[in-house]
């Protein structure tokens, strides 16, 4: 029997791809952000409280809707995260 090692993402994986995913939405309800970060619906609200109550991002409502827009420290964190893992990438370290 092969056994495969299963990578378990970071918090900070876990946030950055919450984050892209908000981003490239310019703004993303909750059923979206689910799908695409590929978390339960209980772990989303915890993350998605953790991100709000640190500025990262804001909730907002359009026409009875809720959505989620990144912050300026939203985008802060996507630009320096890609910096982190472009240079850990580049040394062959897993981060």
């Amino acid at each position: 029997m092969i056994e495969e090692k299963v990578e378990r993402r970071t918090k900070a994986d876990i946030f950055f791809d919450i984050l892209r995913i908000i981003q490239n939405e310019k703004k993303a309800k909750t059923t979206r952000i689910l799908y695409g970060a590929n978390l339960s619906y209980a772990r989303l609200k915890k993350n998605i409280d953790y991100l709000i109550q640190n500025g990262f991002i804001q909730k907002t409502q359009t026409n009875g809707s809720t959505y989620f827009i990144l912050t300026e420290r939203g985008f802060q964190f996507i630009n320096e995260f890609r910096k982190v893992k472009r240079f850990s990438e580049a040394f062959g370290i897993s981060i």
